[in-house]
């Protein structure tokens, strides 16, 4: 079992969803984050005050799948948060130990 870690721009969420969807993908969690990269941040203005945002609001996608699925899910994921600009976001892979369903017991890919 393999894990997937994606920031994205938060306007790619659907997209990004809709393209592991297609793949089979059933279930994924989706947090707000918020964090800065070679990006850097950028500054505003508000109420004629100049001030730096630091950090940019961004979508972290987490999805436990089967390790034969993972390329086919980072593909999928690339295509569709793709916008050719800095900023566009990470994807990390992991291993995964074990997984548990809570209500029933199951484990491993059963689980999922």
């Amino acid at each position: 079992m393999k894990k997937i870690e994606a920031i994205i721009k938060p306007f790619k969420l659907d997209e990004v969803k809709e393209a592991l969807h297609e793949i089979g993908l059933q279930g994924l969690t989706v947090i707000e984050v918020k964090g800065f990269g070679r990006q850097k941040g950028h500054t505003e203005l508000y109420r004629g005050a100049e001030y730096v945002v630091d950090f940019l609001p961004k979508v972290k996608i987490e999805v436990v799948l089967e390790a034969n699925l993972v390329e086919r899910a980072i593909e999928a994921i690339i295509q569709a948060a793709r916008t050719g600009r800095i900023g566009d976001g990470k994807i990390f892979v992991s291993d995964v130990e074990e997984v548990i369903r809570i209500r029933t017991g199951e484990k491993g890919a059963s689980a999922v």
